[in-house]
């Protein structure tokens, strides 16, 4: 006899939800997948599976006071913009994101494939703040919502527009 497995055990592919997600007054959207750490229970990190569809980013390029990113390529070669720079990536790659740095990141997906990745971060930090380079109407709104990053590091940003080339 198998005992059904408690709540916290499941497989991806019961947690993917294909729905994506849009910033308030704005159409684009972004990748989908699986808050899989949400779904199991947890409280404190936030675990994701990212499905990036050909000319889909993860996000907005942002940038957090307070929270750390990671992030481990799965399959597919998506591109990571660093404040307006470009840098490949290849299944196995990983990108740490410590807090502070004022490093605006998204994940860029220019190829014909589907990407894949995990993403791990902290959830909700009483304290962090947000600051979004190429979008000042978000930062106002952010400004308005008592969560942007008033005093971020200024980082020179590269020649990068940050969205997709399959969008442009």
């Amino acid at each position: 006899m198998t005992k059904s497995r408690p709540e916290f055990i499941k497989h991806v592919s019961e947690l993917i939800v294909d729905q994506s997600f849009s910033y308030p007054g704005d159409s684009e959207t972004f990748g989908f997948g699986a808050a899989m750490g949400r779904k199991l229970g947890l409280k404190r990190i936030g675990i994701n599976y990212e499905i990036l569809r050909p000319g889909d980013r993860s996000s907005w390029p942002h940038a957090h006071s307070h929270d750390e990113e990671f992030i481990h390529i799965l399959e597919g070669h998506p591109d990571m913009w660093i404040d307006g720079n470009i840098y490949p990536l290849n299944p196995g790659d990983c990108v740490g994101l410590p807090p502070g740095t004022g490093h605006a990141h998204t994940l860029i997906n220019n190829s014909d494939k589907e990407v894949r990745a995990i993403v791990v971060g902290d959830v909700g930090h009483p304290e962090d703040k947000i600051f979004y380079p190429l979008h000042p109407k978000r930062n106002e709104d952010c400004k308005k919502e008592g969560f942007f990053w008033e005093n971020h590091p200024e980082h020179q940003l590269g020649n990068h527009h940050g969205s997709s080339d399959k969008k442009n």
